[in-house]
C-alpha cells in the first residue's frame, strides 16, 4: 500500500474524522499484544517495528544474522511472505521462487540466510527448527501474539519517527504505543535526525538499551555511480529514503520514481522507466529489494542494466547490541532449561 501523506503531518481533520475508526482497530491490536504466544523450544528474536511501512528491518535482520553467527549460533529467518502466494511452510529459494511466491523481503535475505516462510509462523517453527536453527529471527510479528519472543528489537527511522503518531488508519501505528513500548525489549534508532527522540527517552526510561546505528552503502557500488546521473526508482516502505541514502552518499540522483510498498512491476513500467532513463542518459538504480521483484538469477532482458544498490546497517555501539544480544540468549536458555 501507498502511504497517506497525512500520515507523516500534524494531526489533521482526516485524522481526527478517522479516529472512531483507529480507536477500535486500536482496542482489538491492544488486547492481541497481551496474549500469550507458543513456545519455540528455542530462542526467538523478532526485528519489528511501531508503524506501517518500512523503518529498516531488513538490513537490522541481516545485521542480526551475523552477530548471532559470529556468537557460535544457527540462525534461521521466521517470516510471513508478505506479497507471496505460497502459504507455506516452505523454505525460500533463491533458485526455484518468484517473489511472487514468497516475497521480496524472504528472496532477498534466503540469498544470505535460511528462511522459512509461513502465512501463520507458527507453522513455520518446524521447518525452521529442522533446518538446525538454534535461534530463529523473526522478520516482523511483533504485534502478531502467535509466537513467544525472547526479544523484541524495534526499529525506529531517525526522520519520519512515528508520524502524527496516531493509530490505523488515523495514523501508521499499528497498535497504540504505550503497550508496544512495554512489550519492547531494545530499541534501535537508524539514521541522525530527532524524529524518534521523543520515544528513545521513552523506552530509555524504562532501563531497556537504546542502540543506534547507521545504513551504509557498499563501497564499490558507490564508487561505480560516481560521475554517473542517475534515476533511482524504489516500491518499499519509504522510497524517500532510499532517495536519501544514495544522496547522502554524493550520487547524483537526478529523478526519482516512488512506488506503493512490496508493489509489484510489470514489464510495461520498467521499460519506461528505462526509456526514460535513455533518453536523458541516465542510470537506473533501484534497492535489493525492488530488484528481487524482477527475477531470480539473471534479470530479464527488458530489465537489463538497473543497478542494484546494496546498503548494510552498522551499529555505533556494536559492542552494546552483542552484550544484548548475549544476555538475552542465555536468559532464554535458562528459562527453557528451568522449565523442563
Amino acid at each position: 500500500m501507498r502511504e497517506p501523506a497525512f500520515w507523516y503531518r500534524p494531526p489533521s481533520l482526516i485524522s481526527l474524522l478517522l479516529s472512531p475508526l483507529a480507536a477500535v482497530y486500536g482496542a482489538v491490536a491492544g488486547r492481541r499484544l497481551k496474549r500469550k504466544g507458543l513456545d519455540a523450544g528455542i530462542p526467538v528474536f523478532c526485528i519489528g517495528n511501531y508503524h506501517v511501512g518500512g523503518a529498516g528491518k531488513t538490513p537490522t535482520v541481516l545485521a542480526l544474522v551475523k552477530l548471532l553467527r559470529d556468537l557460535g549460533e544457527v540462525p534461521v529467518v521466521l517470516s510471513r511472505g508478505y506479497g507471496g502466494q505460497l502459504r507455506g511452510p516452505v523454505m525460500a529459494d533463491p533458485v526455484r521462487h518468484l517473489a511472487a511466491d514468497v516475497g521480496d523481503e524472504p528472496l532477498m535475505l534466503a540469498q544470505t540466510v535460511p528462511v522459512a516462510v509461513a502465512r501463520e509462523r507458527v507453522d513455520g517453527l518446524a521447518l525452521a527448527k529442522s533446518q538446525g536453527a538454534t535461534v530463529i529471527v523473526m522478520d516482523d510479528g511483533f504485534q502478531n501474539p502467535a509466537v513467544a519472543k525472547d526479544a523484541s528489537l524495534i526499529v525506529i527511522d531517525a526522520h519520519r519517527g512515528i508520524g502524527n503518531a496516531c493509530v490505523f488508519p488515523a495514523g501508521p501505528l499499528r497498535a497504540p504505543l504505550p503497550p508496544q513500548i512495554d512489550r519492547t525489549d531494545a530499541l534501535i534508532v537508524i539514521g541522525e535526525d530527532s524524529a524518534a527522540d521523543a520515544i528513545a527517552a521513552r523506552v530509555a526510561t524504562q532501563d531497556k538499551p537504546v542502540l543506534t546505528a547507521q545504513l551504509r552503502a557498499d563501497d564499490a557500488t558507490v564508487s561505480s555511480l560516481a560521475g554517473k546521473r542517475v534515476l533511482a526508482f524504489a516500491g518499499i516502505g519509504d522510497p524517500d529514503r532510499f532517495f536519501r541514502t544514495l544522496r547522502a552518499n554524493a550520487v547524483d540522483v537526478v529523478s526519482t520514481r516512488a512506488f506503493a510498498d512490496h508493489h509489484s512491476f510489470s514489464q510495461r513500467e520498467i521499460e519506461a522507466v528505462l526509456a526514460e532513463a535513455d533518453r536523458n542518459a541516465l542510470t537506473v538504480v533501484t534497492t535489493e529489494k525492488d530488484l528481487a521483484r524482477l527475477g531470480t538469477g539473471e534479470l530479464p532482458p527488458w530489465a537489463q542494466g538497473i543497478v542494484p544498490f546494496p546498503v548494510k546497517l552498522e551499529f555505533d555501539s556494536p559492542a552494546k547490541l552483542r552484550r544484548f544480544v548475549s544476555d538475552r540468549l542465555f536468559r532464554a536458555r535458562d528459562g527453557k532449561f528451568r522449565n523442563t
